[in-house]
């Protein structure tokens, strides 16, 4: 695995291989990363990334939410419980020279973050598949998301808009089905 594009591009990150099937990190291919940022790049769902603040909620090993620090966010809040996923997630951070960019928090997705930690503008939803966790960590996480903040959810198949969102669009990539979804506007 390495950094794709922006300021760390070509990169190398640490990383599981294949992944850790025991400890549930399957991390995004290169190839799915790179098809991801191009289409947050292009402009379709408006500008993301310059200036954008990024939750990365199951980050593992923290490959998307560093992806998205070397093409302009501003700042990532990595969201990780996993011993294993913590380790190689802190040595990214250090490879990349991102620390004072990013946060660590190490909790549950699944049980609320701190207000002080949004607004986020882009939310990468990536949680171990078949364990339907991806519903309640967003859930969770709509208190610190803005107003029309982007949310890209990687499951193996296809996910349903939950309440407080609207589906995008639906895109494969091999075994990866990647969910584009919107924060719907607060009243």
């Amino acid at each position: 695995m390495r950094v794709i594009g922006g300021r760390a591009r070509g990169t190398r990150l640490a990383s599981l291989g294949d992944g850790d099937a025991k400890a549930h990190l399957r991390p995004t291919s290169d190839r799915v990363r790179e098809n991801l940022f191009n289409v947050l790049e292009g402009g379709r769902f408006g500008r993301i990334l310059p200036e954008a603040r990024v939750l990365d909620l199951f980050a593992g090993t923290g490959a998307l939410g560093i992806e998205a620090l070397s093409r302009g966010a501003s700042h990532t809040t990595f969201v990780e419980n996993g011993r294993k996923s913590l380790q190689i997630l802190s040595e990214n951070l250090a490879k990349t020279q991102f620390e004072a960019q990013a946060e660590v928090l190490k909790t549950d997705a699944t049980k609320g973050l701190p207000t002080k930690a949004g607004p986020f503008d882009l939310v990468f939803l990536d949680p171990p598949y078949g364990k339907n966790l991806g519903t309640a960590a967003l859930s969770a996480a709509m208190p610190v998301l803005a107003d029309a903040a982007l949310i890209v959810w990687e499951e193996a198949t296809q996910m349903t808009a939950p309440p407080g969102t609207d589906l995008l669009e639906h895109r494969r990539y091999g075994s990866t089905e990647i969910t584009l979804l919107r924060k719907a506007y607060s009243v």
